[in-house]
């Protein structure tokens, strides 16, 4: 998964989040959050792993199964405190995930970190509140190796104005 990679992307941006660093990068910011929406769930990994550590998932849909996010009212079927998600990378499915989710609770990415830093990032850095690097992540079960961009969470909300605060590896860790 990257851009310097020889291998074929899958289809969708179907990645599971299987490594659990991600997660605990995470898991600090979360206070208050006890219930939340994954619209992008995949094989339900970071779903799994969210619910081991106590949050609870009253929403999962992904679209392999019919439940296309940008389209899906999961807003009307379940209540949420966060949307969390690993969404596709592909930014023509990304940007107007963004924008939904946005409008409809506080939203946790997982993204390329190198996003935030292109022209193209520019209309949705003002609703950015948080970019929390993560590091390199290891994206396929049975491999030991990580893949080649370095992973941040975002988080985005339609209500926050001024950008984001950048919180470094030392101190969510």
């Amino acid at each position: 998964m990257g851009k310097r990679s020889d291998f074929p992307r899958k289809e969708r941006d179907a990645y599971q989040t299987i490594d659990q660093r991600a997660v605990a990068r995470l898991l600090p910011l979360l206070r208050g959050i006890r219930t939340f929406a994954e619209p992008c769930a995949g094989e339900g990994y970071l779903v799994g792993q969210l619910q081991q550590a106590g949050l609870v998932c009253t929403y999962e849909g992904d679209i392999a199964s019919g439940l296309d996010a940008l389209v899906n009212p999961f807003d009307e079927e379940a209540s949420f405190d966060a949307i969390i998600t690993n969404p596709p990378w592909k930014r023509p499915v990304l940007h107007p995930m963004i924008l939904r989710f946005q409008a409809i609770a506080p939203t946790w990415l997982l993204l390329d970190a190198s996003w935030a830093h292109t022209k193209q990032s520019g209309p949705f850095m003002d609703q950015c509140s948080h970019i929390v690097s993560v590091g390199r992540l290891r994206w396929e079960p049975g491999t030991t190796m990580t893949g080649k961009d370095d992973c941040a969470w975002y988080r985005f909300h339609a209500q926050h104005t001024g950008g984001p605060k950048f919180v470094g590896r030392e101190v969510a860790a």
